[in-house]
């Protein structure tokens, strides 16, 4: 078939100063009718910048230096802007990462999905209000008559995500470009999404391509594959080839650098040693031979050709993929199993129990009116214990009420009401209240390294100040000088790395200071909430290996607040699920991802995108948004949205804790041994149908 979007040896520069640095360099891509086409890489390859030049919409300082784009046999090239205008929008449209950067606050959604349709189509404005309505409906959206009637931020994230879908394909466009859109959502709503990419794109005849750097989300919604590094194609196939046989060192590392569920053994996952050139600095061989496991001398002398294996389209550029392909080379990047830590010790680092917070207040007009209070209960009765050397994973979606009960244990937020111990010691709920001896046993690790770092202090003050304030004994200035040089060893960083600012530091090594600086006082307990959210897969696996290694240097335990259920597997001891404000499932991990389930676990896990294209998703998919914490349901919080609800019970009476053995509890209306009847025949079904 004729290629949607077909681009030739395409190569793009930047403005840098006075000069001109090569950002993507001879690229040649083709995106056929009803392919989704995925790009993948780690941050700073051009995967966002290739696929906006596929849609000629660059920045300012950007040029196309040398190739072709062509829509449909037409060079976008050389087009103006005006021109452009009449083509962005109806024939190329972007569903980008953020979407209230595409979505105008000022205006109701109708009106926003309404204007595209008029411009690009010419539709009276009734006709184009009702085609804003369908098209709401087209993206599984309840009650789009009064969704249109909304602005953006009376939506939820994955509502909004969702309206930017429907504008993207309410013209019916040749290409999507969809760049990292499910990056910020919740697994649950992650799967809707996917979901309705796959069946969109083929109801409306549309090809897209795919930006991501989650490689289970490419394995379940490509159909080919491209690999970038510093701006060069190092590999492209179908994806089960991809998946089945990589034949790039790269791609075989970022498959490597997956986490996944273990049991028994302190596994370690495979990393990619150094880091990603710079625009400036991208050697004029290999582009990866200084960080590759297996490169020869010809590497660092001669640019590998991107070469064609087979018939079926599939290129690789490496001087070594044909030894790969036959066998003659195994490259040893499979996670090694090693003891690196003491099984969880006995003795209890934390214990909160009954934690409970609201937030809101009493108003004037209430008194007035004699109503009751409108609160948020953000956290009711939530009871979690932590043992030494250990780690507890806290999930659930955002909402669910997971870091607000972080935040009342380091009282960050202070608990309306519940006991906390931290070494077998109470410790008072209030901030002020708590011991020096306190703060230094209980860290935190922020998501976003930027919110945790002063930009205007270099790395030696982060680390100094936790050492000067929470050292005990006191510490002189030797030792605290080498003190700093310890934390940035144990975290995988020079001393030079000392004199260096936030703004100089990758994301990656912005959380490893982050983690340092949690480390500075040898606490206790470690709360680290989402600490590897926003990073590469090969820079996850950095971080997770060395959480690992902390703990079992130092013996420290961590609260680990996650979404990405695959971290809290390779990392937790023990999980506690959370769901509006209250923990409906709690146990060691190897339980918890074994039936019986509650239903919601259940759901959680079915939406976990898997790094396997062969095996497909689960397909339980909850349908509606999460309640509001104001309005909590009657009976059982979770009713609203169960796909295995049994009747008028669960509406109406809190359900019980039931007790599966070993420690895990599951708070459910449904039997255990219903339970395990009804999941493992759904498993069993999603297996075969994975398996056809």
């Amino acid at each position: 078939m004729t290629p949607v979007i077909q681009a030739s040896q395409l190569s793009i520069d930047y403005k840098l100063g006075k000069g001109w640095a090569n950002v993507i360099n001879d690229v040649t891509l083709g995106v056929e009718p009803l392919e989704i086409h995925g790009l993948v890489g780690e941050s700073g390859s051009g995967k966002s910048t290739l696929a906006l030049a596929l849609m000629n919409y660059l920045a300012d300082n950007a040029r196309i230096s040398n190739g072709e784009v062509l829509l449909d046999g037409s060079n976008l090239i050389g087009k103006s802007a005006d021109e452009m205008r009449k083509i962005w929008g109806h024939d190329l449209n972007l569903v980008p990462q953020d979407p209230l950067a595409s979505l105008n606050p000022s205006y109701t959604i109708g009106n926003q999905i309404a204007e595209i349709t008029r411009l690009h189509e010419g539709l009276p404005r009734r006709e184009a209000w009702n085609r804003a309505v369908e098209m709401l409906r087209q993206v599984k959206i309840a009650d789009p008559e009064d969704v249109v009637k909304r602005y953006p931020h009376q939506l939820s994230g994955g509502m909004q995500q969702r309206v930017t879908i429907a504008m993207a394909l309410s013209t019916q466009p040749r290409l999507l470009v969809l760049d990292e859109p499910t990056t910020a959502l919740d697994v649950t709503t992650q799967a809707i999404i996917l979901d309705l990419f796959r069946e969109l794109i083929h109801d409306n005849q549309a090809a897209a391509v795919y930006v991501s750097h989650d490689l289970g989300t490419v394995a379940q919604l490509c159909d080919r594959v491209t690999v970038l590094y510093a701006g060069e194609v190092m590999e492209t196939a179908d994806v089960h080839e991809l998946f089945a046989q990589p034949l790039h060192p790269y791609t075989a590392g970022l498959l490597a650098s997956l986490p996944r569920l273990t049991e028994g053994t302190e596994t370690r996952l495979f990393t990619i040693e150094g880091i990603a050139p710079s625009l400036t600095e991208r050697p004029p061989a290999c582009v990866f031979e200084p960080r590759c496991p297996v490169a020869l001398d010809i590497c660092a002398q001669e640019k590998p050709p991107l070469e064609a294996v087979d018939g079926t389209g599939r290129r690789v550029r490496c001087h070594r993929w044909q030894e790969i392909r036959s066998g003659e080379l195994e490259m040893q990047i499979m996670p090694q199993g090693e003891v690196t830590s003491a099984p969880p010790r006995r003795n209890q680092i934390l214990k909160a129990e009954h934690i409970n917070k609201r937030f809101g207040e009493v108003t004037l007009f209430d008194r007035l009116l004699r109503r009751d209070p409108s609160y948020v209960h953000a956290v009711d009765d939530a009871s979690v214990s932590i043992q030494a050397r250990s780690t507890l994973g806290l999930v659930g979606e955002s909402g669910s009420g997971k870091t607000t009960l972080a935040r009342c244990i380091v009282a960050l937020n202070e608990a309306d009401s519940g006991d906390i111990e931290l070494c077998e010691m109470h410790i008072s709920n209030k901030l002020k209240e708590r011991s020096q001896e306190t703060l230094r046993n209980l860290r935190m690790v922020f998501q976003n390294p930027n919110d945790a770092l002063n930009p205007y202090q270099p790395v030696r003050q982060a680390l100094e100040r936790p050492l000067r304030l929470l050292s005990d004994p006191k510490l002189s200035e030797q030792e605290i000088s080498q003190r700093v040089v310890d934390l940035l060893e144990a975290v995988r960083l020079t001393p030079e790395y000392a004199h260096r600012y936030p703004s100089e530091l990758s994301g990656g090594e912005k959380q490893r200071i982050a983690i340092a600086r949690a480390f500075a006082a040898n606490p206790a307990l470690v709360v680290a909430d989402e600490p590897t959210s926003s990073l590469d897969v090969s820079v996850q696996a950095v971080i997770l290996n060395l959480l690992k290694d902390l703990r079992a240097q130092h013996g420290a335990s961590y609260l680990l607040i996650s979404h990405d259920l695959d971290v809290i597997a390779y990392l937790a001891d023990w999980i506690a699920v959370m769901y509006l404000g209250e923990i409906v499932e709690e146990g060691e991990t190897m339980d918890v991802y074994d039936p019986p389930w509650h239903p919601y676990t259940e759901a959680l896990l079915s939406a976990i995108p898997i790094p396997d294209p062969t095996q497909r998703q689960g397909a339980i998919r909850l349908e509606g948004e999460i309640p509001s914490a104001r309005n909590i349901p009657h009976g059982c919080r979770f009713h609203t949205r169960c796909p295995r609800k049994i009747g008028d019970i669960c509406e109406q009476q809190e359900p019980p804790w039931r007790d599966a053995g070993n420690g895990h509890f599951i708070r459910c209306h449904i039997p255990i041994d219903e339970l395990i009847e009804l999941q493992s025949g759904a498993t069993n079904a999603q297996a075969n149908e994975g398996n056809r």
